[in-house]
């Protein structure tokens, strides 16, 4: 029977994290923050919280502790089909495609160009078939549709495409009524959904502690629709929050926590993921790297602090600054994953993701999908599968030499070891030459191309496409739009 220790990594001791919580209880009360949105006043107002005569809202901690003992400290996501159900809590590491690109590394010509939506479908393609990526992303945002209509666009392309759950989100007032139409429309109606989550939306706060009318509108709508949301807080030390590490912690701590305040006082019980987007301001060239060693610190800091506090945790992690799939891309990408995942980071964000998460590259989609195996691989630890470790095995071949044909071997061979695909070069130098000595990006790009000539994915069914394509079509003609650019090539019939 297999007995392995999973391990694990601890940025920050047990009693800082209940100091930096105990000290954004005091920031929530004493500080205060801003809130845009009339609903949300009134149920902070309603809650006990009070209003200065500068406008900011101030939270007392009995209320803050008062919502956190409503929050689920997990809930279970399900494909499109309600099956193979995702658990979002405990240790549980489930890896997605980052969003939400802008831009798109173009391999075959070298260079960044705006994405367009065959871009967004072939990533969906891609992300399907990429079997370490158990859940997807709206990651792709195109350029050849007005961004009033992008965010349930991509929703619509990757419920058409994919099977997995997906995290997305929106990014204007009126988007989130559609895209819940889509989902109930998967599910075959709102009860179903809440059942059966299909989708996380993420809300994201503006730092320094300010909610927005938008993202207050979404996190609200959610919990009501008992939709799972997604808290992003985006700290930025010496630019949006303190300039120490610690600070910009604590000050993601108490976003998140006045997020999770209007989320359970919307609907106590709602499900909600403490996640976030930090990263370290790099003065010298005025950029935000998320591949940086400070911005991993800061996400699995905050991480154990979601944890402590019993709730899901999410970050954006295993992605890269670089400019393409090169050596920069990949150690930074390994680290972010290596980390996310001993960290129990329970939805970690990012892969396929370049330049400050603002690029999407489908070969380094491919590129990443191996490293995050490699990371669940970590996970799963060093088994002790018999009473003995060796003793037995040696007894019987340490004279022979003869483990290659060892029944033990045959037996555990398969289990021990995880077998990358040919995107990584474990063959010979003679091999290698032969082949041409491709390098890894161009490994990735012949696979892109094999994966995209046949690719493997299940269509809905053709009732329920015609009834998504349909909401979207409504939605564009309310919005001016009476043609969509074509996203059905890649479909049967």
């Amino acid at each position: 029977m297999s007995d392995a220790f999973r391990p694990y990594a601890v940025m920050i001791a047990p009693e800082r994290v209940d100091a930096i919580i105990e000290e954004s209880l005091r920031i929530l009360e004493e500080v205060g923050l801003a809130v845009e949105h009339d609903g949300a006043l009134e149920l902070l107002r309603d809650a006990g919280a009070t209003v200065s005569s500068d406008g900011r809202v101030h939270l007392p901690s009995s209320l803050c502790r008062r919502c956190l003992e409503t929050v689920p400290s997990s809930f279970t996501l399900y494909d499109r089909s309600g099956e193979n159900p995702r658990v979002v809590g405990s240790n549980h590491v489930h890896f997605d495609p980052g969003s939400a690109a802008l831009s798109l590394y173009d391999a075959d010509r070298g260079e960044i160009r705006s994405a367009t939506t065959r871009d967004v479908v072939q990533f969906a393609i891609l992300t399907e078939q990429i079997h370490a990526y158990r859940i997807q992303s709206t990651g792709v945002v195109p350029g050849d549709l007005a961004a009033s209509l992008s965010d349930r666009f991509r929703l619509l392309i990757a419920l058409a495409y994919g099977t997995k759950p997906v995290v997305t989100g929106t990014f204007v007032r009126d988007g989130f009524s559609p895209m819940r139409a889509m989902l109930e429309a998967v599910r075959g109606g709102a009860d179903a959904l809440a059942r059966k989550p299909l989708a996380i939306f993420d809300c994201c706060p503006t730092a320094p502690l300010m909610w927005s009318e938008l993202t207050c509108d979404a996190l609200i709508s959610c919990a009501r629709a008992k939709i799972p949301a997604e808290v992003i807080s985006m700290p930025l030390p010496g630019a949006a929050a303190p300039v120490t590490l610690a600070g910009a912690i604590t000050q993601h701590t108490a976003e998140n926590l006045s997020g999770v305040v209007i989320h359970q006082l919307a609907s106590p019980g709602a499900p909600i993921v403490y996640g976030g987007a930090p990263a370290v301001f790099d003065m010298r060239k005025a950029t935000t790297p998320m591949g940086a060693v400070e911005t991993m610190m800061i996400d699995t800091a905050y991480a154990r602090i979601g944890k402590r506090l019993g709730i899901p945790v999410h970050a954006y992690m295993a992605l890269s600054d670089a400019k393409q799939p090169d050596f920069q891309a990949g150690f930074e990408t390994a680290m972010g994953a290596t980390l996310a995942a001993l960290c129990g980071v329970n939805i970690a964000s990012g892969p396929g993701m370049l330049v400050f998460s603002g690029t999407q590259s489908l070969e380094k989609l491919l590129l990443d999908g191996e490293i995050c195996a490699m990371a669940d691989r970590l996970l799963a630890g060093i088994a002790f599968r018999e009473p003995t470790a060796a003793l037995e095995v040696l007894k019987e071949h340490a004279i022979d030499r003869s483990f290659i044909t060892s029944p033990h071997t045959r037996k555990y061979y398969r289990e021990e070891c995880y077998f990358p695909s040919e995107l990584v070069d474990r063959g010979t130098q003679a091999e290698w030459e032969a082949a041409g000595k491709p390098d890894a990006l161009r490994r990735a790009k012949e696979k892109v191309a094999a994966l995209l000539e046949h690719p493997r994915i299940t269509q809905p069914p053709s009732d329920l496409l015609h009834e998504l394509e349909a909401i979207m079509v409504a939605d564009a003609r309310a919005h001016g739009v009476d043609r969509l650019p074509d996203w059905k090539f890649a479909l049967e019939g």
